[in-house]
């Protein structure tokens, strides 16, 4: 035997351990951690049923598994693509050149704290369709996004609370925003409060994400394409975020500029 065929088994296994190091620490104390474990157990289940000759059991967990696994990269798509997002070159190199991963922390941070405080929030993160319209009879702030600035705006005490902050980038471009409430709801969404049934409504007629902060029970929800999920914890919101909302890379042209400019000053 060779000395690399007695090295394959130690490197298969290494390589093997690294990657499970990477997949549960990326989805340690989240959502997609039950995925991890009832996938773990279904292997488990399916190995007992092949090793003791059960065809009929084996046969229907195989059918069983086709099934779960286009349902699970369903629910699980932002966890998902945001796992695939900090394996790749290209996320590491935009995570050190810009200061998204930043914002979006702190967003979430006063997110949350206002859920804990239980202070009701209605935050619209505007996408492609621009919410100009309603902008502009709201009150115009067009400052730079700080967790402080957004949690003073809803505080209780401020003129500005009762409403919803329209969020471009990172940029606040308005306070006190009225938006429109939905009109067809189904069952489930009728006894919904103001607040989310606005979200709802905007969500019906623009593509943007809508952020609502219960006051009654402090919970987080989205509202996108007239769909609005309730208690999102903050790594899934991270997630759901990060997924629908991609930074602008740096142009091309930019570089070469740079590039000219260096070379100028060498010659």
């Amino acid at each position: 035997m060779s000395l690399w065929q007695t090295i394959i088994p130690f490197l298969e296994i290494a390589i093997l351990a690294i990657g499970l190091n990477y997949v549960l620490s990326f989805f340690w104390n989240t959502r997609s951690m039950d995925l991890i474990i009832g996938a773990l157990a279904f292997l488990f289940i399916f190995a007992v049923t092949f090793l003791l000759g059960l065809p009929v059991l084996n046969t229907i967990m195989k059918n069983v598994a086709s099934v779960a696994t286009i349902a699970a990269l369903i629910i699980f798509h932002p966890e998902l693509r945001l796992a695939l997002y900090k394996m790749s070159w290209k996320g590491k190199r935009f995570k050190e050149m810009s200061n998204y991963d930043k914002f979006l922390d702190q967003l979430t941070s006063s997110v949350y704290r206002l859920a804990e405080k239980r202070v009701g929030a209605l935050i619209v993160l505007e996408h492609e369709d621009k919410l100009d319209d309603f902008a502009q009879k709201a009150i115009l702030m067009n400052a730079q996004f700080s967790s402080e600035l957004l949690e003073s705006i809803f505080a209780p005490s401020t003129p500005l609370h009762d409403g919803a902050v329209i969020l471009r980038e990172e940029i606040i471009v308005a306070a006190s925003v009225i938006l429109p409430l939905a009109e067809e709801l189904s069952d489930a969404s009728k006894s919904m409060g103001t607040r989310h049934r606005a979200a709802l409504g905007i969500s019906q007629t623009h593509d943007a994400l809508i952020i609502v902060i219960s006051e009654g029970t402090g919970k987080v929800s989205l509202a996108r394409d007239g769909v609005i999920t309730s208690g999102i914890k903050p790594d899934r919101f991270k997630g759901i975020i990060r997924s629908i909302f991609t930074a602008p890379d740096e142009p091309a042209f930019k570089f070469q500029l740079n590039l000219r400019q260096w070379l100028r000053t060498k010659a």
